[in-house]
């Protein structure tokens, strides 16, 4: 096995695209710091105008993406990070297009899996949209995910790596502008548990 993830991080440093287990499904991990790699997710996913969401390797390197995080942002994350939940904030002038939408950037920082433990290895953030066409459902299983893409794997496109995710709902994604949380998407980490720290922590 560690074989195999020194062949997944050889692989994001060349720019290339790695299907990994997150803390609940597999997921389409590249350099979101580089277009080439970027693109390439957006070659086997196309997703129209959604943007990909990321992973950190750091609460740190939040930063290093977010043109600003508010208050009540930090105070989520303080709270349920690491953990399957992405906080959209703007975005940082500059980041490729294909990572924001509507101004804003989608992060988490994940909680211990092997897309985790790459991320924090590789030392940048990483894309991580689930690994799945556009159209089909999200897996667990990394030979669904073989099947999926088995074109794409024979080409040397994408390398999957490890055993199954744990599954269940993928994480929760909220939009935080200034002191308002909406919830976008509720998965893991339930709307009403969101709306309860935010309330909490901000009084």
């Amino acid at each position: 096995m560690s074989g195999d993830f020194d062949a997944a991080l050889a692989v994001l440093a060349r720019g290339g695209v790695v299907a990994a287990a997150t803390e609940t499904l597999f997921g389409l991990l590249a350099d979101a710091t580089s277009s080439d790699a970027v693109r390439r997710v957006a070659e086997l996913k196309p997703r129209d105008d959604k943007a990909f969401p990321l992973i950190l390797p750091t609460r740190a390197s939040w930063q290093d993406v977010a043109g600003g995080i508010p208050e009540a942002a930090r105070v989520l994350a303080d709270e349920l990070w690491p953990g399957p939940l992405t906080i959209a904030v703007q975005a940082r002038p500059g980041l490729d297009a294909r990572l924001v939408s509507d101004g804003t950037v989608a992060v988490r920082l994940p909680a211990a899996s092997p897309a985790a433990r790459l991320a924090t290895r590789f030392g940048r953030p990483l894309t991580a949209t689930s690994a799945n066409p556009t159209g089909l459902p999200p897996t667990f299983d990394p030979a669904v995910v073989r099947g999926y893409f088995a074109a794409q794997i024979s080409s040397g496109e994408l390398f999957v790596l490890g055993d199954p995710a744990p599954g269940g709902a993928p994480s929760t994604v909220v939009v935080v502008r200034g002191s308002v949380v909406e919830v976008a998407r509720e998965g893991a980490i339930s709307g009403e548990r969101v709306r309860e720290v935010a309330r909490r922590k901000m009084l």
